[in-house]
């Protein structure tokens, strides 16, 4: 969960009066957010550092609070919005309604985008502040939400970056461009020296901040950059901005500017930096929009907002989302007896407008969501929020009507596992994802394309897929633990995961057995032993036994001609054998094993 650190005197200034820290807990709480630490900027700068000894002087250090907010709730990234949430919540401030800046609509700044950028980073969206007054406390804040956006939605800059300019520096209409390396030249922030995109790049690789985003756009054969009317440049998004166009306390008028790889990201993204920072304008709440104009008459969505700036591409979209829900539907799941004049106050506390709609037999809320809470995505969001407006202490503790249970599979799964256990194998927990190189090239198997899922943008080689066998985690186990007294018995009941059209994901898992003996000999017997208890035992009792179950097989992995098929009902359910001498030398096994693999969905 996200924890936001915000200054305790400028937060209870924020909010009009002075609390105890009690006091203050008591209100997060009410609230559903909670004050995790209280703590000093001297001691967090001693922390960051590793000191031992007091940092700075003997005057008076400004409490800080280290406020803990839910993860989905962009709104609650900053001081400013927290305040303005508790403010409401508490009832000191009206739900403010946000609005655009009337403007000519031939005078609304532009931002045109090149063909180009498609193969990068293909959307932007941006929107101007228009006489923000700022000071030190509310530009730290500006900055520090950045970086919480960037660190929380933005997924570490990779799905959107946001740029931040000083309007009055520069020219419009603006250009977002995809160009090679060589030909964008700038002076980044905080650097004097003019710098070509490939030899910032390289400069930035020793920087702490800035070289975990090098790989963004690094392999790129083009990097996506802003540019104003006389080609200075604004940004190369998502590494740096310029130092022509950087903000300071004189800044009056605001250019943000986000560029994506997910355009519900960014709309999300500039809604959260405008509403937070719009109550710092000459005029309260308003933002002044920008236009997007694609090369190809690229149109993504319509804008819902009202008058001249009803169409397409125009940001942010200031829209409120209109949503009609039966009074049943928010109270029943909450267990406690509300009337709609008790529901719609509720409501107002937590930022969410509500009506009663006149529906004939009916007892149904409007509900209007405002473009901060993108976390309202449902019904049950509404529920939760009037639940923790209403206070979750005060709801009576009930028993579920329904309680639930294990599933059938997993039931059957437990009770494969004490079979086996019972047989003298130990279990072991592997990952359930594993390289490309050991799902395939390790166990002798080919990789046509159709079978396995792959990571995108995996975090490491180790894992690059997920598994569509249990045979390369258990080999790396054995591998892991080859110095154990012989014989080595180990087992694991678990799922693979497999590409599947029929599937409206795409995949679908399925639950394995797998066991592995390692001995001085191979163990085929062994083997077989477990294979033909635990045919036995799924047997039902009415059923005769039947004992042509296993059939020859030629599986890679498996030495020739000790190796089998499974067969229930008619149907291939796994395969069993003598590990084939180079897969156990691929993982390092010196000693001979036997394994088998079995699909236990198909003998429920």
């Amino acid at each position: 969960m996200p924890t936001v650190s915000v200054g305790r005197d400028c937060l209870f200034q924020a909010l009009g009066r002075s609390y105890t820290q009690e006091e203050f807990e008591e209100l997060c709480f009410e609230f559903g957010i909670e004050l995790d630490d209280v703590t000093t900027e001297k001691e967090i700068i001693r922390k960051e550092k590793h000191l031992e000894t007091e940092v700075g002087g003997e005057d008076e250090e400004e409490v800080i609070y280290k406020i803990e907010v839910a993860a989905n709730r962009y709104d609650l990234l900053c001081l400013e919005g927290i305040a303005r949430a508790l403010r409401i919540f508490i009832g000191k401030e009206e739900i403010p309604i946000y609005k655009f800046r009337e403007i000519p609509r031939e005078s609304m700044l532009q931002i045109n985008v090149s063909k180009a950028t498609s193969q990068i980073r293909p959307y932007v969206v941006g929107a101007v502040l228009r006489g923000v007054s700022f000071n030190r406390a509310n530009y730290n804040s500006f900055i520090d939400l950045q970086d919480k956006l960037h660190q929380n939605i933005c997924r570490k800059r990779t799905r959107v970056a946001i740029g931040t300019h000083d309007l009055d520096t520069i020219d419009t209409p603006f250009s977002y461009e995809a160009l090679i390396p060589q030909d964008i030249t700038f002076i980044p922030l905080k650097q004097v020296k003019s710098f070509r995109a490939d030899e910032l790049l390289e400069f930035y690789k020793s920087d702490l901040k800035l070289k975990k985003f090098l790989h963004i756009i690094e392999n790129s054969p083009v990097y996506p950059v802003i540019y104003d009317r006389n080609r200075t440049v604004l940004s190369l998004p998502p590494i740096i901005n310029s130092a022509h166009s950087a903000l300071s306390l004189r800044t009056k008028n605001v250019f943000i500017e986000c560029t994506a790889t997910d355009l519900t990201k960014a709309k999300i993204v500039l809604n959260t930096m405008v509403t937070m920072f719009s109550e710092y304008c000459d005029s309260k709440f308003e933002v002044e929009p920008v236009e997007v104009v694609y090369p190809d008459d690229r149109q993504f969505e319509d804008c819902t907002s009202e008058g001249i700036f009803k169409g397409k591409n125009i940001y942010p979209d200031l829209a409120v989302t209109v949503m009609d829900i039966p009074l049943s539907v928010i109270t029943c799941p909450i267990g406690v007896t509300l009337g709609v004049a008790e529901v719609i106050p509720l409501l107002n506390k937590m930022q969410l407008h509500a009506k009663e709609k006149l529906v004939t037999g009916n007892n149904v809320i409007t509900v209007h969501v405002p473009p901060t809470r993108s976390d309202i995505l449902h019904p049950c969001d509404v529920m939760e929020d009037v639940a923790i407006a209403y206070g979750y202490d005060k709801i009576p503790r009930t028993k579920p009507k329904c309680i639930g249970g294990q599933q059938p599979l997993n039931v059957f799964s437990d009770k494969i596992r004490g079979e086996v256990s019972s047989a003298g194998y130990m279990e072991v927990l592997t990952w359930l994802l594993c390289s490309h190189e050991e799902n395939f090239a390790m166990v002798k198997r080919k990789d046509d394309g159709a079978k396995a899922v792959t990571i995108e943008n995996p975090r490491s080689s180790e894992f690059e897929v997920v598994r569509t066998s249990l045979l390369p985690g258990l080999l790396k186990t054995l591998k892991h633990n080859i110095d154990h007294r012989r014989p080595i018995k180990i087992f694991e009941v678990g799922d693979v995961v497999c590409l599947d059209g029929t599937r409206d994901v795409g995949a679908s898992n399925n639950r394995r057995l797998a066991a592995l003996y390692c001995n001085v000999t191979s163990g085929f017997e062994e083997i077989l032993g477990l294979v033909m208890r635990i045919m036995q035992v799924v047997r039902k009792p009415h059923e005769p036994a039947n004992d042509n179950f296993i059939r020859p097989s030629n599986e890679p992995e498996f030495f020739p001609n000790r190796q089998c098929y499974i067969i229930f009902k008619d149907k291939q359910i796994g395969a069993f054998g003598v590990v084939h001498p180079e897969v156990l030398e691929k993982f390092g096994i010196p000693d001979p094993c036997s394994f088998v693999e079995i699909d236990i969905q198909a003998l429920l």
